[in-house]
């Protein structure tokens, strides 16, 4: 078994490791979705995370969960409802135990996986990053008959035009009083 401050150390990079494996955090981030700053955000949400689990070490699940989905919504203006921060929850409630016990096989793993991808983020913010088209792009590929581009097309009639009702006024008596009518039907 590890000593206390080797099994603190294994668990902050397992948290850090958690959090920059999240996909819908490197989407965030990856879309500037914090503002220019986002990265210095999520480290920032890292050293955050770590603060808060130091203050409330028996926190469960669903409490981090919570913390973690507020916190992007409020940094990120990210609604995260897919699930994602539940897992990453529990992957840290884990990590906690494991490594309160000196096993740190999981952090191990995560950290291969993680030197294995370059140290990189997950590259789904790859997926949603602008691309401007290209002229070969912008052409039909051919398959669309040339001789349909200059003919008219026919459309039925336009539907007709909803008549739009004239408001009531009110009407006032030489005393003040309006007097009240019954709706037509």
């Amino acid at each position: 078994m590890g000593s206390t401050e080797q099994c603190q150390a294994q668990f902050e990079l397992g948290i850090a490791l958690s959090l920059y494996s999240w996909p819908s955090l490197s989407l965030a981030v990856t879309n500037n979705w914090g503002g220019p700053d986002s990265e210095e955000k999520r480290q920032w949400f890292v050293g955050a995370t770590i603060d808060v689990l130091k203050e409330h070490p028996d926190e469960d699940g669903e409490w981090i969960e919570t913390f973690l989905l507020q916190v992007m919504l409020d940094e990120f203006e990210v609604n995260v409802d897919d699930e994602s921060g539940y897992e990453v929850a529990e992957q840290i409630v884990k990590l906690r135990r494991d490594c309160g016990k000196g096993d740190f096989k999981e952090v191990e793993e995560m950290r291969g996986k993680w030197e294995s991808k370059g140290g990189k983020s997950a590259d789904i913010g790859k997926m949603f990053a602008k691309r401007e088209r290209t002229e070969e792009e912008d052409e039909t590929d051919g398959s669309e008959e040339e001789d349909d581009e200059n003919e008219d097309v026919d459309m039925d009639e336009a539907p007709p035009l909803v008549r739009v009702r004239e408001p009531v006024v009110a009407e006032v008596d030489e005393d003040g009083f309006t007097k009240v009518t019954k709706k037509k039907r």
